[in-house]
């Protein structure tokens, strides 16, 4: 009987407060859709970076080097295009340590079809930078943060992917489900 009466007590309160402030309420959900409409540029801005990672990613994985090369041109692209101003301070201070070095690598890795070593060696450096780069900015989608332990000699090597599934970018299709799922990264 007290947890009816305390119900319908709260019931009172809430229709009255939901009269009393709908105009606040109103005001605060066109704030969160401006909100949203800025994040959501950042993200498909920041996902363009993402998913040209992700196509160079899949030509690594099935041993196209000369696709390879065509996406590392389109990701350096994306890297000089991606546009810095929606970032905050922090998110600023933290892509520009990485920038350079994307961008340097994506480069090797497009200027060098036919040598398929020498793109997985960037694409390890250029790995390890993207995965800070969607910890910092975020991505629409979730992603996989996947380890292959006998990569360069057994050194091991990281990458992003956006399914579940592995799909080895360093071991190609020699051993395409080398590897374990580390970790999964949530949109943001």
């Amino acid at each position: 009987m007290k947890s009816v009466l305390l119900s319908v007590i709260l019931a009172f309160i809430f229709v009255g407060c939901r009269n009393e402030n709908s105009t606040k309420i109103d005001d605060s959900v066109n704030n969160t859709e401006n909100v949203s409409s800025e994040l959501t540029t950042s993200n498909s801005i920041a996902d363009n970076v993402v998913n040209n990672y992700l196509k160079l990613k899949n030509a690594l994985a099935s041993d196209n080097d000369k696709e390879a090369a065509n996406d590392g041109k389109a990701l350096e692209e994306a890297i000089s295009n991606f546009d810095k101003t929606k970032l905050s301070q922090v998110q600023l201070a933290s892509y520009s340590e990485l920038e350079d070095d994307m961008r340097e690598h994506a480069e090797h890795i497009g200027a060098n079809a036919g040598n398929i070593s020498h793109q997985r060696e960037h694409f390890d450096l250029l790995s390890k930078d993207m995965i800070d780069f969607v910890k910092i900015v975020g991505s629409s989608q979730t992603l996989y943060q996947d380890y292959c332990p006998m990569y360069d000699n057994n050194k091991g090597a990281s990458w992003l992917s956006e399914q579940k599934e592995i799909s080895n970018p360093y071991m190609g299709k020699k051993d395409s489900g080398c590897g374990t799922v580390q970790e999964t990264i949530p949109p943001k």
